[in-house]
């Protein structure tokens, strides 16, 4: 099995970081572009995407900024990341996601989070 490595993505977003942020942490708001459906309990979040399941646990929050995410299965050192960056400029907002990959999955995840990112915009409406 190869080593899954950190990447990093930035896209643009025409949102607030308030509003954003309820879509990065918040059961109902993922559940409109992240995944079919996700539940919460004890900071244990479920995940489920075709009747599948995938359990993560929310490991650090910043509120109107960031959310990282364990998932329960994977490496320990691997964790994906939601954080919301700001211009102090231009107020302009992008979001940065990290994530780990292995060398042979890396174009496949980041093609599924362009369009995780892509549907995430529409839902916004930005």
């Amino acid at each position: 099995m190869s080593e899954k490595k950190r990447f990093n993505i930035e896209y643009e977003i025409k949102s607030s970081p308030r509003i954003l942020y309820t879509f990065l942490n918040e059961p109902n708001g993922l559940t409109q572009w992240f995944a079919d459906d996700v539940s919460v309990r004890d900071q244990v979040y479920t995940f489920t995407w075709d009747d599948e399941q995938q359990k993560a646990k929310l490991i650090n929050i910043k509120e109107n900024k960031l959310v990282r995410f364990k998932w329960m299965e994977d490496d320990p050192h691997c964790f994906f990341e939601m954080e919301i960056i700001q211009d102090e400029l231009t107020n302009d907002v992008a979001l940065s996601i990290t994530d780990f990959a292995t060398e042979d999955t890396m174009g496949e995840r980041r093609l599924i989070w362009d369009n995780q990112i892509r549907y995430l915009v529409s839902v916004l409406g930005a």
